[in-house]
């Protein structure tokens, strides 16, 4: 897989934080989220993944869809996401 098609997903203090290419886009996280840990599945925007929350011991699963973030950049979710195949964390 080109890594030009993959999308990186990770967490900055109490922000979520995806990046693909050039583009860094920056959303609140939930207030005790610790990291993510694992991407369980990437469809054209929605997100499954696993993540470590302070109140918990073990990782929990989580949803993240991209579409309405990127709808209220102003940025075409259909363009920006159709070369992306894949998500890992960074």
């Amino acid at each position: 897989m080109e890594t030009t098609s993959c999308a990186l997903l990770t967490n900055q203090g109490k922000y979520t934080v995806f990046k693909y290419g050039d583009c860094v886009i920056r959303f609140i996280a939930p207030y005790s989220l610790e990291r993510y840990t694992e991407v369980k599945t990437w469809d054209n925007g929605y997100i499954v993944v696993m993540a470590k929350y302070a109140h918990n011991d073990k990782s929990e699963e989580e949803y993240i869809d991209l579409v309405p973030i990127l709808e209220d950049l102003y940025i075409n979710p259909d363009v920006f996401l159709k070369p992306i195949k894949k998500v890992t964390i960074a």
